[in-house]
């Protein structure tokens, strides 16, 4: 079976079909040098944006200050999160600390350090 023809180029107006219609950037220039971030409102999304503005209602007419509200909780809460872990895992350490104490001779180290090869 011999191969078809080599597929044609797209014309120029082919070319602009999609999600940005121009090759030329089409959003306005910010006064920030931060990076900025983009998300698409999924479901997922859109479901804590709605809760959000339950929350804060002050803040209902703007998703981008629900967002912010957002990523500020869910920041201090994971903040949070962290230091009672690291809390708990220095409990843990009192609460056993000295547990094995006089479990092991006084030389243990030294006598099986004496069994290594070097």
């Amino acid at each position: 079976m011999a191969p078809g023809p080599a597929p044609r180029p797209p014309s120029s107006s082919e070319a602009l079909q999609g999600a940005a219609l121009s090759r030329q950037c089409y959003t306005r220039p910010v006064p920030t040098d931060r990076p900025r971030h983009t998300i698409t409102e999924t479901d997922e999304v859109a479901r804590a944006l709605d809760d959000a503005a339950v929350r804060w209602p002050e803040d209902r007419d703007s998703r981008a200050r629900l967002i912010a509200r957002l990523v500020r909780e869910g920041h201090r809460a994971t903040s949070d999160r962290l230091s009672s872990d690291a809390e708990d895992r220095r409990e843990a350490i009192r609460a056993t600390s000295g547990a094995l104490t006089g479990v092991y001779p006084d030389d243990y180290l030294e006598s099986l350090r004496r069994d290594w090869p070097e």
